[in-house]
């Protein structure tokens, strides 16, 4: 077995967690830390344990050795190209299990829509996210929701629909048709203006950092798919790249469900 030098208490727990299957998302919420730090940890684990894949991972903790690596550097890159191929390979894996649940879904946005944002949320590195749908010009409902915040989701239960402000991220991406990625929520004007739907967001919902991508369906707005971290961690290139493409199977899931009405209703 492992010495008990070669990991902390914390590294062994979240090693352990991940050699046995689960995912960044799912260590977070059982350990009670964040995604992007169980991908430090995981980093830093490869790196001391010289292994360059989950199977390898999981021979070290049931105390088969590595062979050993001179290069320290070499070990650190491999530890890093290994984490971020098995993060591309979790993507992939993710979008075709998405897709194979739409197709299996007969329409029913029930099933779908909690997977498709269990998904982001876990290759996106954020707590929760929401679904809005559009219910005209800058008015929305918030549809579907994973890992809200209770006090949260009840304002966003009680709103209903909603109108939002041109400042807000909902109201800009309506003006724009472009993602908004928000830095920090607290540290906006719009904040500080009492904006209902900014203050619950941020003080109900404990968010910080969040990104809204417009769900667009041709050249139409049915919907903005929005996630969010609880700290100040803006969203980077890839995670936006990742979200984007599933708010895309988002609007998939809608028109699906939408065809498959229109034919119930011709029958």
């Amino acid at each position: 077995m492992l010495d008990d030098n070669d990991l902390s208490p914390r590294e062994q727990q979240i090693a352990e967690r991940y050699a046995g299957g689960c995912s960044y998302q799912e260590i977070a919420v059982n350990l009670h830390i964040a995604p992007s730090t169980v991908r430090t940890h995981l980093a830093t684990i490869y790196r001391k344990l010289e292994v360059s894949s989950k199977v390898e991972l999981a021979s070290r903790l049931n105390g088969v050795n590595a062979p050993p690596r001179s290069q320290v550097d070499h070990a650190a890159i491999i530890s890093e190209l290994a984490l971020s191929l098995e993060e591309a390979l979790s993507r992939e894996k993710a979008l075709s299990e998405v897709l194979r649940i739409i197709s299996a879904s007969q329409g029913d946005l029930n099933l779908v829509m909690p997977a498709i944002l269990r998904y982001a949320l876990d290759l996106c590195d954020a707590e929760f996210g929401i679904l809005f749908e559009c219910r005209g010009n800058k008015s929305f409902r918030a549809s579907f929701t994973l890992g809200i915040p209770a006090e949260f989701q009840d304002w966003l239960d009680d709103s209903g629909t909603f109108n939002v402000s041109d400042r807000t991220a909902l109201g800009r991406m309506v003006t724009e048709r472009a993602v908004i990625n928000i830095m920090d929520v607290k540290s906006e004007l719009l904040y500080r203006m009492d904006d209902a739907l900014r203050i619950a967001t941020a003080d109900l919902g404990g968010a910080r950092s969040f990104v809204a991508i417009p769900m667009l369906a041709a050249d139409q707005l049915v919907g903005a798919f929005t996630i969010y971290r609880q700290s100040v961690r803006p969203f980077s290139e890839d995670a936006l790249r990742s979200a984007q493409i599933f708010a895309a199977q988002s609007v998939i899931a809608l028109e699906n469900a939408r065809l498959i009405g229109n034919r119930s209703h011709q029958k």
